[in-house]
């Protein structure tokens, strides 16, 4: 079955910014780019969809009712995912360069929560989930791939302590739960495939496989979950600039895509809610 998304919104010309950043210098071959628009995330308390521009450090909110952009913040960093923790009703970021950051919306003030583990500098995060008792799991990728497979995922319990799940990933990227907290799901993206993580009753991991793979450049990157079980991938392939996605909407049942190169975000419709976003709903 294929469904068509439609296009819904785009980064207002005020904020394109041509040009050329560390991030674009380092990830992107020097390419002057306006923006690589990343990690979208729907509040629902707050009726807001949020996304971050790696290139820039910034972070910006959209009114679903009017698609109207703000600025919330713009700092020295590398922000790509984004995540909601309904116990501290902060914005937890995955910065590829000052690490594990948490964001009051209201006062804009930025924490740092996690910037190095056993005294090694993290290499880079990608992206991260939050629970309702606010654990945090996340992916550390840096510049891993087939060529080093050394990326890491982390769980950050709510007492803050952290624990590295697995250390051998290729570029581990986006990550979700499944519904009874047993097992999580990592793209890895220089392996193009997707990753099956699952955990014994006291957390730790048992026996890791692959459970998709995928062929041709790029890989899979954000993933999601809808309430019937259903696993979104999205995959990086050169020139379709899709990234990532995330559930919004009243009912959450709209699927935000996000197409990084072109500082877009597509919706489509779905029949049922998204799993993770009634959970961060509370």
């Amino acid at each position: 079955m294929t469904i068509t998304a439609q296009q819904w919104t785009s980064l207002p010309s005020e904020f394109r910014r041509l040009g050329s950043s560390e991030h674009s210098q380092n990830q992107k071959r020097g390419r002057p780019l306006e923006s690589f628009l990343e990690g979208p995330l729907f509040v629902p308390t707050l009726s807001l969809l949020f996304v971050v521009d790696i290139l820039y450090g910034r972070i910006f909110s959209i009114d679903p009712n009017t698609t109207a952009w703000s600025l919330i913040i713009e700092y020295d960093g590398e922000p790509n995912g984004l995540a909601w923790n309904p116990i501290t009703r902060t914005i937890i970021i995955a910065d590829f360069k000052q690490g594990i950051l948490s964001l009051d919306p209201q006062t804009k003030s930025l924490t740092t929560l996690v910037s190095c583990h056993h005294g090694e500098r993290l290499k880079g995060p990608n992206d991260l989930i939050v629970t309702t008792d606010s654990t945090i799991f996340f992916t550390d990728q840096g510049m891993t791939g087939l060529h080093d497979p050394s990326g890491h995922v982390y769980r950050l319990d709510p007492d803050d302590l952290l624990d590295m799940i697995l250390a051998n990933g290729p570029s581990p990227n986006d990550l979700i739960l499944n519904r009874d907290r047993s097992a999580l799901f990592v793209a890895m993206t220089r392996d193009n495939s997707v990753w099956h993580i699952p955990f014994y009753p006291d957390g730790s991991v048992q026996r890791v496989d692959r459970v998709s793979s995928y062929f041709g450049i790029g890989g899979p990157d954000g993933m999601t979950l809808d309430e019937e079980g259903n696993v979104f991938v999205a995959h990086s392939t050169p020139g379709t600039g899709t990234i990532n996605l995330t559930w919004g909407g009243e009912d959450s049942n709209v699927l935000y895509i996000v197409e990084s190169e072109t500082g877009s975000i597509l919706m489509v419709k779905w029949h049922c809610s998204g799993w993770l976003a009634t959970r961060q709903s509370i």
